[in-house]
């Protein structure tokens, strides 16, 4: 069950990860191209601040992003500014939503996320959890998924594994961690057809689309495809 007050510490330290990493670029790596296709690395900044913004405005009974296009519009006027701007922003975007977390009193209420999703308050610092960690990875500078935090890491497969639990375009898998950990995922309603192997990194770097599997071992059938997340 999530833990608000620890996810909570968590994304803290995962933040001031982000940041002291992010502080050693000098002045041109923030333009330089993410591991996100057609996204430079201060789109993926300018994105983890607006998010912060997005999930503090969801804590506070708001809607998370006044439209899509307005999301994607910040992001873009976002991505070109300097590495000072894109620090002091991610920080204090950070600092505020922390803030906002803190004074949460009922955090099983049910809240609105992007395009009509639901999710229980519960679940808002650790969604908060995975966009830094994940995105730190995504700005290609030297995270990997294998520096994750191994917490973190099982209970994103967890999260992502229900996410394609019983959807029709994904076969029914079964998925296993070296160290004997399994999920199920996928449509099938006969059980698992498809196995799928491998250390958690790997693992996760296939079912969030970071890797494509190659590293995986595969029986019943070739490796899943799954859709955009």
């Amino acid at each position: 069950m999530s833990d608000p007050v620890r996810d909570l510490e968590s994304v803290r330290e995962a933040t001031e990860r982000l940041l002291s990493a992010v502080a050693l670029w000098d002045k041109s790596t923030v333009s330089e191209p993410s591991r996100l296709p057609g996204w430079s690395r201060g789109h993926v900044l300018a994105h983890l601040s607006r998010n912060a913004d997005a999930l503090r405005n969801v804590l506070r009974g708001l809607p998370m992003y006044a439209n899509g296009e307005i999301r994607d519009r910040d992001i873009e006027a976002g991505a070109p500014r300097s590495l000072a701007e894109h620090l002091e922003d991610l920080r204090t975007s950070g600092e505020l939503f922390l803030a906002e977390a803190a004074v949460t009193a009922d955090w099983s209420r049910t809240v609105e996320l992007r395009a009509g999703v639901t999710d229980s308050a519960l679940h808002l610092p650790f969604r908060r959890w995975a966009e830094v960690e994940l995105h730190h990875v995504d700005l290609g500078t030297g995270y990997e998924l294998e520096d994750l935090p191994e917490a973190f890491v099982i209970r994103e497969i967890d999260f992502l594994a229900g996410r394609f639990g019983d959807h029709p375009q994904v076969v029914s898998t079964g998925i296993r961690a070296d160290d004997g950990r399994v999920w199920t995922t996928g449509g099938g309603k006969e059980g698992p057809v498809t196995g799928v192997g491998g250390p958690a990194p790997e693992l996760l770097g296939w079912l969030s689309g970071r890797r494509d599997g190659s590293a995986l071992t595969v029986e019943g059938g070739p490796l899943p495809v799954l859709p955009p997340l």
